[in-house]
């Protein structure tokens, strides 16, 4: 009896390119979960809150507002202050805190832990318990963002907490003004180190030249020709701009929550409302703010383009190349936010065809307007190209947020400790590329995922980012909120939503308000007299705020 021949078994070639679609999730449908699959799921709106439950959101946003009003008044001494022009030193009243550092920074430990427990309680009431389930009844939009703004105003009046980028602002925007090249030199050599706003850059950034974008600087320039050398009124408006940043992030996460099926109160709770956002972008003064800002914004025009039913030509054509063009924009303060454009013009691609003339057409069409919207700003502003010279000015910093920094320094002191030598450095040199190569192909495979129609664009744009943030060689607390924001607009898994609340809780915690380091005896007073105060001011309140779960989910 004759047997059949056997097949061909594939070629190496046919194996690899076999291989390569698979990593790439173009291969067909995987049976485990996608990315999608774990960290999204629809979640629609719910009925509003009834009467016990609008008397506990009253209280809420009292305690919140407190808190923040602490705060405040606890940064006139704990605060990131200015070395000179110091608007409260010497008053009788007002310059009080600034003479008890101990009592100052109690008082706004103890207002940040009241904003974030606030925020928590808030949380029953927008997104329900952390079990599953949809949430029986919520807050309406408007009560949240009544909340918000109420806990914001504080803030806005505030000195600057958490940081002293905003001192960097002020010293990059002069030397703009002065038409000398921000990217080729530092606020020492062009102001002079005894200049009134080199003195309170931080140290490690007076010789280092700008690390941001042609528009923000531009806008700098613009805040030095209204305020000159007066530090207060710099920081009041560069605190405008982030607000504005923070407005527009309130516009466009609720219509992107719409979008990807998710409860528009939810996604801003997390997004808007995280104590991230308002301790690092309000009180903090970080230019994130008006990153993601323009970024989401102009997502969302892109996509009312590129997802309507209308052909694109015409108005929907024009609305699509605002989108680009505020995307593009976004990218000109800091580099990161232009990977949106890429995943619009995935979204396009596919509504073309998705094959290699659709994806062709959407790359050049984004493409034209990238490049136009980034050498217009930057021959308008008259800085030219250099500021992309000067991306990496950052790594200076190790930070231990980083997951490549964090395996290189936990390496180095391994050597160390076995007596083996110091060789942080050549670990990082290591890390940090791997790194890079990891964050560059999730990043390609949530590109062809949004091309063949297995994730949402927000979803892989948030999920994008968020990978190349934790494995970027430096992280600051405020950087995740390039990826939580989108993603607040689309995750609503537990895998995602517990750990992000629980990592912005206890970041927005345990960072002090001067955004430096204080003696340890003084941390440990602090901390000592903050949990003290919390915990009395949790058993005076035990019976108008719900400390304790209640029912707030039901199954789906």
């Amino acid at each position: 009896m004759e047997h059949e021949s056997e097949a061909p078994a594939p070629s190496r070639a046919a194996r690899t390119a076999t291989f390569a679609k698979r990593a790439l999730g173009v291969e067909g449908r995987s049976h485990r979960p996608s990315v999608s699959d774990r960290l999204h799921g629809d979640e629609p709106e719910a009925p509003g809150l009834d009467g016990r439950e609008t008397r506990q959101l009253h209280w809420i946003r009292l305690f919140g507002a407190t808190g923040a009003v602490l705060m405040a008044v606890g940064a006139l001494g704990a605060g990131a202050q200015p070395v000179l022009q110091n608007p409260v030193q010497g008053l009788r009243i007002l310059g009080l805190p600034a003479r008890m550092p101990s009592a100052t920074l109690s008082m706004a430990m103890t207002g940040t832990v009241m904003v974030v427990l606030a925020w928590l309680l808030l949380g029953r009431f927008a997104v329900g318990s952390m079990r599953g389930g949809r949430a029986i009844r919520q807050l309406s939009r408007s009560q949240l963002d009544r909340t918000l703004l109420l806990w914001v105003i504080p803030l806005t009046v505030a000195p600057p907490m958490f940081s002293r980028d905003v001192y960097s602002y002020l010293a990059q925007s002069e030397i703009t003004a002065r038409g000398l090249d921000p990217y080729e030199i530092g606020p020492a050599g062009a102001l002079g180190v005894d200049h009134v706003l080199t003195r309170t850059v931080p140290n490690i950034w007076r010789e280092t030249p700008a690390p941001y974008g042609p528009l923000f600087l531009w806008m700098g320039r613009g805040i030095t020709a209204i305020t000159g050398d007066n530090i207060v009124a710099g920081i009041f408006l560069h605190r405008l701009l982030a607000l504005a940043g923070v407005a527009m992030i309130v516009w466009a996460l609720p219509r992107l929550a719409r979008r990807c099926g998710v409860s528009s109160v939810s996604a801003l709770w997390l997004g808007a409302a995280n104590p991230l956002v308002m301790f690092h972008l309000v009180a903090g003064i970080h230019n994130e703010a008006l990153m993601i800002g323009l970024m989401l914004a102009g997502v969302e025009l892109a996509l009312r383009a590129v997802e309507g039913t209308d052909p694109i030509r015409g108005r929907v054509l024009l609305l699509l190349v605002a989108g680009a063009t505020l995307i593009a924009l976004s990218s000109t303060i800091k580099i990161p936010s232009l990977l949106a454009l890429g995943f619009v013009g995935m979204a396009l691609a596919r509504r073309w065809g998705a094959n290699l003339k659709a994806l062709a057409s959407a790359a050049a069409l984004l493409g034209v307007v990238a490049i136009g919207v980034t050498v217009f700003v930057s021959v308008a502003s008259g800085l030219g190209m250099g500021w992309t010279q000067t991306l990496g000015t950052a790594t200076e910093v190790r930070s231990w947020m980083s997951i490549p920094t964090l395996l290189g320094l936990g390496s180095g002191l391994v050597g160390v400790l076995l007596g083996l030598g110091d060789h942080t450095t050549a670990v990082l040199s290591l890390t940090r590329p791997i790194a890079s190569l990891v964050a560059a192909f999730i990043t390609l495979r949530m590109l062809v995922a949004v091309l063949v129609g297995r994730i949402h664009p927000v979803g892989a744009l948030g999920v994008s980012l968020g990978a190349i943030v934790l494995l970027f060689p430096v992280v600051q607390p405020w950087y995740l909120l390039w990826a939580v924001i989108p993603l607040a607009a689309w995750a609503t898994r537990p895998v995602f939503r517990v750990p992000t609340i629980a990592f912005s809780s206890v970041v927005s915690i345990i960072l002090m308000p001067n955004g430096a380091e204080y003696q340890p005896f003084m941390i440990v007073q602090a901390a000592i007299a903050t949990a003290l105060a919390c915990l009395a001011i949790i058993f005076l309140t035990r019976h108008l705020l719900p400390w304790h779960a209640q029912q707030t989910t039901a199954p789906v």
